[in-house]
Formats: C-alpha cells, structure tokens, sequence
C-alpha cells in the first residue's frame, strides 16, 4: 500500500437523547483514524493521485488551498513520506506575514513552499493549473483545490463498501468544502442508500455543479442519490460561529470524541437540526464520515 493505512476504519455508534426522540441513529465513521498525518478523506483522495504521479515519474506535487486547508496540510505529509516535494498556493496574500495557523505551520513542517496570494489572482491560478508557478515546480503533478478530480472520486467511492446493510433507510453523511468525497460516496452506494453533504461554505447551486463535473469526469453520468444542505456553514468557510463552537465542544463532552471544527463539527451540527425539524424521518440511520482531526490533535501527530 502506497501510504499504509488502518482499514476499515471503526464505525461507532452514538446513543443521543436529541436523536433518539427523532427516531434517527447515529453512527461515526472513523476515518479521522485512518492515517496519523494524512486523516479521513484526504488520504482516500491523495493515494489515488499520488500512486499516479510515482507512476509517472513525478518529483513534486502542488496544489491549492484557503488558510485553514486540510488537503495542504495532508498533501505536503503525503509527498514528504514519498520522497516528493511539494507546493502550495494559498488564498490570501495578506497571510504571508502574519504567524502561520496550525494547518499551514504543519504543511511547511513537511516541507510544503508556500506562496501566498490575493483572491482574484487565486482564482486564476488554480483555474490554469499553476500558471506562471508551474514551470518553476518542474516535474509536477498539480492537484485541484482540495484535492477533487476523477481518481479521488474514485479514491472515496471506495467508503461505502466497509459500511455493511446499507439499504433505503441509510444516509452517509460528509461535510462538503470541493465536493470530491461526496461524490464518491454517492458514487459508491447501493442503491436505495443516499449520500448528504453539509457545505462548509457559501455554494449554493455551485456545489451541485461541482459534484456533478466530478461524477461526469470519473463515470461519464451523473446521479441522483445525493443532496447538498447549505443551511450550517457558519456563514463562510473557516467560521466557527459561537453556537457552532457550543454544540461541538458539549458534543465532545458527552461522547468523548474530538470534533475538528470547520468542517465536522458543521456536518454533526446538521445532522442534529435536520433531525429536529423532522427534515430527517423516524427510522433514519445515518453514518457521518469523520473526515479529520482537530488542529491540535492533527499537528501533534504530524
């Protein structure tokens, strides 16, 4: 195996007063447990892509991401224990002299360059592959922001194979920030199961688009056992909203399970008002994906 990995991962149950008066049960994925430095989703997105570049005879990769980004943090523990090097474009060119937040700090403790740019001009780069960067990265596989495209796809659609008895009462839920680990869950269900993601940030209509681009890229089709909520992503990507903060620090006081905030902790959070407003029905069982670590729990095994 390219990046040794513990699988299947657990699956624990969790035994909620607020859900059990809905009628919903409630399970956790524990991908999180996956990999010590490349968690969750990300390692079932990178090994694709990075048995790929080996094969090709790549020496580096670089890709994208926001000041908070998992997928740099994992792709430059990836690449580092590969023997490639790595490169990142981050948003936000304002960052580059600030003090660096855990996920950018473990990323050029890897061994991750970084280079920091302003929205607009992250836009363009990341729609161009690199732009005038990639000549500079040499022999490079260039990922997309997150880590989305054909072969990470098929990299999670792999998840719902080690979930046994799914059937027409089952929902698999992920927080969605590029749509890649949910397009391959829903990719990857038998049929009747149906895949929820949570936004993480502001995308209405545009993450429908990108699951769809990702499901016509990796299959040819598209399907139709999916949706996408937008009502819990804090109110931009990377907030953490003082209620959001509540639920997941009392979540992690009942159930003795670390919530990584940006992205978890808003799936969770979902899952409980769904179910409260009835939006999931008595007798769902959904099986939420724990697609990383929290910060400090991330860094220290890095």
């Amino acid at each position: 195996m390219l990046l040794p990995a513990a699988l299947p991962t657990p699956l624990t149950a969790v035994a909620d007063p607020v859900l059990a008066r809905a009628g919903v049960e409630l399970r956790l994925k524990r991908d999180d447990l996956l990999h010590p430095a490349v968690p969750g989703n990300k390692w079932r997105k990178l090994t694709p892509n990075l048995a790929h570049a080996l094969a090709e005879g790549r020496t580096a990769v670089a890709t994208f991401g926001g000041a908070y980004s998992t997928h740099l943090r994992a792709t430059a523990a990836a690449a580092r224990a590969l023997g490639l090097a790595s490169f990142g474009i981050v948003r936000g060119g304002e960052l580059a002299d600030r003090p660096r937040n855990p996920s950018l700090a473990a990323a050029e403790a890897d061994g991750m360059e970084l280079e920091f740019v302003d929205r607009g001009a992250y836009r363009e780069l990341a729609g161009t592959g690199g732009g005038p960067y990639a000549e500079r990265w040499g022999n490079c596989l260039v990922l997309p922001e997150g880590g989305s495209n054909a072969l990470a796809v098929h990299g999670t659609a792999a998840l719902p194979g080690e979930l046994p008895d799914l059937g027409p009462h089952d929902v698999v839920c992920c927080a969605v920030g590029t749509g890649g680990t949910l397009a391959g869950i829903a990719a990857g269900l038998p049929p009747g199961a149906r895949a929820l993601g949570v936004a993480v940030l502001r995308g209405e209509g545009y993450l429908e688009g990108e699951v769809d681009a990702l499901h016509r890229a990796a299959y040819g089709r598209t399907f139709a056992n999916w949706r996408i909520d937008h009502g819990h992503h804090g109110g931009r990507y990377g907030r953490v909203p003082a209620a959001l903060e509540e639920f997941a620090a009392g979540f992690e006081q009942r159930h003795g399970v670390g919530v990584e905030r940006r992205y978890v902790a808003k799936a969770l959070h979902a899952v409980y008002g769904l179910a409260a407003q009835g939006a999931l029905a008595g007798g769902t069982r959904v099986t939420l994906v724990v697609t990383g670590l929290p910060d400090a729990v991330a860094v220290s095994r890095s």
